[in-house]
């Protein structure tokens, strides 16, 4: 089968892989398209230590079932599905709890790190165990399906918290998840929305997919901002959809006393914290990881109208033009947001 491999750090190269053999209770797919998330694109220059090489990337992704292995039940070859990033192994006490995203033995699709290896779908063929799938309704785009996965990231982040009346909401970070974020909670009722970034062109899409209030923080005081429309006050909930100090700093900050701050963001494994504001003013603190069974809300969401990924995808392409798009994605290439490859 055809696959982009990553052979070397920062080197993608179009090959001939072996067909990946399937288990009693997995599923060979042949993958339609799948998606270049955006920990593929840093992680693999190796600062990350998770695409270690050599592998075969990819994880949000959709496709038509090739073959079923013997005990697999409730699908069939031909069957349109998509698939959880996470492979849970069902049996745990997280999984027991629902929380499948904790899972004591999760792996990741297209993830190589010290505890395990597993290819994911950046090729023609994928295997993935039956419990991960997810039917697709007949007329729901391929594309579309692969970003299901990023959906549910943000799907799964405003779950973390509840939402009252008349709350009102910060996402600081308008790339990818942020921009979906925004779609996600306005979905859970809230209607005033204040997105933050450095991209003018993010920000003018953040309004167009329901932020009410846009700042650039390279621009304006991003705080001085929040709190003028906030009435000195504050926000009710805020995301930060970045992951480094400076942004948490103003996720913190911008939050009103006995608030909810969300934290999102991945990028560092370490970053300061303003503690004195979170203890004094009796913070909120909630970490999101990932999703844990939201596949079919999304599919929902998506159908239905309320969170829009069509805007967001600014390139489909054959998988033989794979290592230029993650090229132009790793050097930040301006509007460029979501690609999908089609092997």
């Amino acid at each position: 089968m055809k696959s982009m491999m990553l052979t070397d750090l920062k080197k993608l190269e179009i090959q001939d892989s072996p067909i990946p053999k399937f288990g009693k209770d997995e599923v060979l797919i042949r993958v339609k398209a799948c998606g270049i998330c955006g920990s593929d694109v840093h992680g693999y220059d190796g600062s990350s230590g998770r695409r270690i090489p050599p592998l075969i990337m990819g994880h949000e992704a959709a496709g038509l079932i090739e073959k079923c292995g013997s005990a697999v039940k409730g699908f069939n070859k031909g069957d349109r599905v998509t698939f959880d990033s996470t492979v849970y192994c069902g049996q745990c006490s997280y999984c027991d709890n629902g929380q499948v995203n904790l899972c004591d033995n999760r792996m990741v699709l297209g993830v190589s790190c010290d505890d395990y290896r597993r290819n994911g779908a950046f090729a023609e063929f994928v295997t993935v165990p039956a419990h991960i799938l997810y039917k697709l309704p007949d007329t729901f785009p391929f594309e579309h399906a692969a970003m299901i996965e990023a959906v549910s990231v943000a799907v799964h982040a405003v779950g973390r918290i509840s939402f009252n009346r008349g709350d009102t909401s910060l996402v600081v970070g308008a790339g990818m998840i942020g921009l979906l974020l925004i779609q996600a909670i306005r979905a859970a009722g809230c209607r005033e929305i204040i997105a933050v970034d450095i991209d003018n062109d993010r920000l003018k899409l953040a309004q167009e997919l329901g932020a009410t209030q846009v700042v650039n923080s390279n621009k304006e005081d991003a705080l001085d901002f929040i709190l003028n429309e906030t009435e000195g006050q504050g926000v009710d909930k805020s995301f930060e959809v970045v992951g480094s100090t400076p942004t948490i700093e103003i996720a913190v900050h911008s939050v009103r006393k006995g608030g909810s701050v969300v934290m999102v963001g991945n990028l560092a494994p370490k970053v300061e914290l303003p503690l004195q504001s979170v203890v004094t003013r009796e913070i909120s603190l909630f970490g999101t990881c990932a999703s844990a069974g939201e596949y079919p809300k999304c599919i929902e969401l998506m159908i239905n109208g309320a969170i829009q990924v069509d805007p967001l995808i600014s390139a489909k392409a054959p998988i033989d033009e794979g290592p230029e798009w993650f090229d132009r994605l790793y050097k930040r290439e301006p509007s460029l947001m979501k690609v999908i490859l089609q092997p």
